[in-house]
């Protein structure tokens, strides 16, 4: 097994079936097809299941993409960091990020970045936090975007300022005594929408009150959360930064009181790892824009 075949095989499970990973290759179906056939039968197992419209990977399938993904990720990321060395500002920042986090860094920082430095591509990967960091560790990305904690031995990192939690909700469904919080008890029997992160904690706080919450949708999704509160099915307990996408007038947030709840986002990379010219001065601007620091 070589890099080109273990390109095609990452290829095609990314893609999700071999046709659509043929094109990606620029290559004939029939041949990579063939290409595969033959990786079998060298290995001695079977990588895909057939018979399905849509690529599913048996056990060795699944240990064997786990391991292209390290392997790729390390060649590719030597090559950049070689290629990048001297180079000045320039290349692509290859990203990693939560949503709730991205949708609130991401754009204001991409665009004064982009100002200053016009050349620099990016490519972005949004997932769960585990997989921010499964991806850091196989080099598939450079610096991850999450809300969990990262061991201080394995990882550098940046920790931004704790921020609270909001409830946002329809205007037609404010609830709260006070005009801009709103007690947690006051949400005895209220749908509530909130993000997987934070279900638990949110449960317990409430059953420290003497109720079970009405927790109508579990989302990770910010864009989905608040589009269901814009359509009155609920209220979405979220970040106050996510105030910033509030463009309908119909949405209002209050904070969460008695007790208040908060969060953080931590910026990570590898350490010991040269990184790109570009993701240095990316980590640069993250501590300049949201820590004030300069230089």
């Amino acid at each position: 097994m070589d890099i080109k075949d273990m390109r095609a095989f990452y290829a095609i499970v990314e893609e999700g079936n071999i046709s659509h990973a043929a094109q990606r290759l620029d290559i004939a179906q029939p041949a990579l097809s063939r290409q595969m056939k033959r990786l079998e039968n060298s290995l001695g197992v079977q990588l895909f299941e057939r018979g399905s419209r849509r690529i599913r990977l048996t056990d060795a399938g699944r240990v064997m993409y786990s391991r292209v993904e390290h392997i790729l990720g390390m060649v590719d990321g030597t090559v950049r960091e070689i290629t990048e060395i001297g180079s000045g500002v320039a290349g692509s920042i290859r990203l990693g990020t939560i949503t709730t986090s991205g949708a609130m860094l991401l754009p204001e920082l991409i665009s004064e970045f982009h100002s200053r430095y016009p050349h620099v591509t990016y490519q972005i990967w949004e997932a769960e936090g585990a997989r921010i960091l499964e991806l850091l560790d196989n080099r598939v990305i450079e610096i991850g975007i999450t809300r969990t904690q990262v061991d201080s031995k394995v990882y550098e990192s940046i920790v931004l300022p704790n921020e609270p939690l909001v409830l946002i909700m329809n205007k037609e469904q404010e609830i709260g005594s006070q005009k801009d919080k709103v007690n947690l008890l006051e949400l005895k029997g209220r749908p509530i929408i909130i993000p997987l992160r934070w279900q638990s904690v949110f449960i317990a706080n409430c059953r420290k009150l003497g109720f079970e919450p009405h927790i109508i949708c579990v989302s990770d999704s910010i864009v989905q959360d608040l589009l269901l509160t814009k359509m009155g099915v609920g209220m979405a307990l979220l970040p106050v930064s996510s105030k910033t996408l509030l463009t309908d007038g119909n949405l209002i947030y209050k904070k969460l009181v008695e007790p208040e709840m908060s969060t953080h986002t931590v910026i990570a990379w590898l350490k010991n790892r040269t990184l790109s010219s570009s993701s240095e001065h990316l980590i640069r601007l993250f501590r300049e824009m949201y820590l004030g620091e300069k230089g």
